[in-house]
């Protein structure tokens, strides 16, 4: 099962009146846990700087071959996947998206954007968007890793940048684009039973998948909870080719 990629017209009428909290959701079986050593920086940094044998959230295979297939009319982008240490372990940082916005108002997402022609690459531009919506400087910025591109249903290729944040950061946002800057657990992300897949059926008699999952009051969904399910799929085979190497 993948998502097909929505035409144009579908996109319009579906944003018109639609409510991503209310769709059906669908059988999606939870997957194994990490253990907590998969959930620490040094276990993340060590699976980024070897080959991992892994597959992508197969319910978007095909939007996550945005690196290899060139796709027409679609708008190149790279978010930061910002993890922090905490006492407690390691979080990750999110953004709200300013209410005003044309794309993607309200919602929260990774701190990123489009890819200028004045970027180097899609990591440059991840880190100047980083540090114009949320102040965090490039320096303090410790790169892990890249992760394989996502076509959005609204024709964003988004290039997902794991990078740690070094301490002594500080935050501030730009409040003509961030409403809110908040952090959630990795080990909240990575609880698959949380992950929920839903359908939404479109005017067009077609439909379209997409997960989603709930911290607090926080109502996470669309690319950035695909980006999370992706991430927790490298980090599950990681941890899956660590312990068979172990009893070699």
């Amino acid at each position: 099962m993948s998502q097909s990629i929505l035409p144009s017209r579908s996109r319009r009428v579906l944003a018109a009146g639609f409510d991503p909290l209310t769709q059906p959701v669908v059988e999606n079986p939870v997957l194994q846990a990490l253990s907590s050593g998969s959930l620490q920086s040094d276990f993340i940094q060590s699976a980024f700087s070897r080959p991992v044998d892994w597959q992508v959230e197969p319910v978007f295979t095909e939007s996550f071959q945005a690196d290899t297939i060139q796709f027409q009319d679609v708008i190149q982008a790279a978010v930061l996947f910002p993890l922090v240490q905490r006492p407690e372990g390691l979080h990750v940082l999110f953004t709200r998206r300013a209410s005003h916005l044309y794309d993607h108002a309200g919602q929260i997402s990774f701190p990123g954007g489009r890819i200028e022609p004045t970027d180097r690459d899609a990591i440059a531009a991840a880190l100047r968007e980083t540090q114009e919506e949320i102040g965090v400087e490039p320096e303090y910025v410790q790169l892990i890793g890249t992760q394989p591109c996502f076509l959005t249903s609204t024709r964003f290729t988004m290039k997902p940048v794991i990078g740690l944040i070094r301490p002594g950061f500080t935050i501030v946002p730009d409040t003509t684009e961030v409403a809110e800057v908040f952090e959630v657990p990795l080990s909240v992300l990575m609880d698959t039973s949380l992950h929920r897949l839903h359908q939404a059926n479109l005017p067009d008699g077609g439909h379209r998948f997409y997960f989603s999952l709930t911290w607090k009051s926080y109502f996470i969904w669309g690319a950035t909870a695909a980006l999370i399910r992706n991430f927790y799929h490298f980090l599950a085979a990681a941890e899956t080719q660590l312990v068979q190497g172990k009893r070699l």
